[in-house]
């Protein structure tokens, strides 16, 4: 808690933070007639007030509101102009009672596909200095902008007065056959796939609920864990909380190599019988040490190989040796094998010694040598801790 801020990183980059891998687009967010936000204040709207959105101003009627925006209510046919990355933007357009994108733009056909994407303005004539409410993308290829970037600087001081310029990026809405016309006139090219994908908040308690379900049946030995994990992959994906393209980009290679050589060599070590002739070198001077250090000793040996080996493995091979050397001590063997059982479960010096450190290593960006810089004293605080424990509950 004390040093743990200074020593870990803040690698804002990883591609995992959607706040810093999505393009932040300048967009107008229209409240219609039937949305719950009239009559509200700004500063109220917990959609606006996320840490990903940074709102510019409020255009009502013909003027734009630019300060005290916190204080101003919220009336109908207000717009909010934001700068936001494309999941929020994408989630503001499935939000019932809001509009985004330009006030006078076209009403698509909600019957055909509509798809979203990014475009890059070209260097046209037709298009270069012109603003985004005179290029009329919607009357020529049905298209609704839904907002607008420049890199290095807002694009202008609200979406419809954005004047193009060449390398702009638009965001899109329309169908395949408005994007086909669009990219034949030569105003866009590289029509891709938008960064980010509108968040589902309202799934949001069917996922927690699902890994609380997880995690209290497993507790009470209903089924494995493993097999509950797999039903409620299934029950995130039928309940729509994430889509196949989703769960499948979530899974990252270099975590899965990881663990899978964390299995291999750790197989390796206890099928070779390696660990075996490591305890069995060690033990020697194990006996020869008074029986506090002795436990000591005991707790840093299982310490070390759980952060190579898989913990039930140091536990299965550790634990009839250190009963065995308590005896030749003569001394209670709850002591040994207790520190044991704590030496195995208290690894925090690599992403492979335990399954919780793998499954951070990847979702905190993290590299091995942040695990050596609060892991090794985390297990000498926790060895000291324990072994003090032990001993004053199970006296030597």
């Amino acid at each position: 808690m004390l040093l743990g801020r200074f020593l870990l990183p803040d690698r804002s980059s990883h591609k995992g933070e959607a706040e810093s891998s999505e393009t932040a687009f300048l967009s107008e967010i229209t409240v219609l007639g039937d949305s719950p936000m009239i009559g509200v204040p700004l500063s109220e709207i917990a959609d606006f007030q996320r840490n990903s959105i940074r709102v510019t101003g409020l255009r009502r009627g013909s003027q734009i509101v630019r300060r005290d925006l916190a204080d101003q209510v919220i009336a109908r046919g207000d717009a909010v102009i934001l700068l936001a990355p494309t999941s929020e933007i994408l989630t503001f357009s499935e939000t019932p009672g809001l509009r985004v994108g330009l006030r006078r733009t076209v009403e698509l056909d909600p019957e055909a596909e509509v798809r979203v994407a990014e475009a890059i303005v070209t260097p046209s004539r037709r298009s270069t200095g012109v603003r985004i409410a005179d290029l009329a993308l919607g009357r020529r290829a049905g298209m609704r902008v839904l907002g607008a970037f420049r890199a290095g600087h807002i694009a202008g001081a609200d979406l419809s007065g954005v004047r193009l310029r060449p390398a702009d990026k638009l965001l899109l809405e329309g169908s395949a056959e408005g994007f086909e016309e669009l990219r034949k006139s030569g105003d866009v090219v590289s029509v891709s796939e938008p960064g980010g994908r509108a968040f589902r908040r309202k799934q949001a308690p069917v996922a927690i609920l699902t890994l609380l379900g997880i995690v209290g049946l497993a507790a009470f030995d209903v089924m494995p864990i493993g097999i509950l994990a797999l039903i409620g992959v299934a029950a995130i994906l039928v309940l729509r909380c994430i889509d196949s393209d989703e769960a499948w980009s979530s899974i990252d290679g270099s975590i899965l190599v990881l663990i899978f050589a964390m299995l291999i060599v750790g197989a390796g070590l206890e099928h070779t019988g390696a660990v075996e002739l490591l305890v069995a070198a060690l033990t020697p001077w194990l006996e020869g040490l008074p029986p506090f250090l002795t436990l000591l000793a005991i707790y840093t040996v299982g310490s070390i190989l759980t952060e190579v080996v898989t913990n039930n493995a140091v536990a299965v091979i550790f634990t009839p040796i250190v009963v065995a050397l308590a005896s030749q001590l003569g001394v209670d063997p709850r002591a040994f094998v207790v520190a044991v059982m704590f030496s195995a479960s208290a690894s925090f010096a690599t992403p492979i010694g335990y399954q919780t450190n793998t499954l951070v290593y990847g979702a905190g960006n993290y590299r091995f040598t942040d695990f050596l810089k609060v892991g090794v004293p985390m297990n000498i605080i926790v060895g000291l801790t324990a072994t003090l424990a032990i001993s004053f509950f199970f006296p030597l």
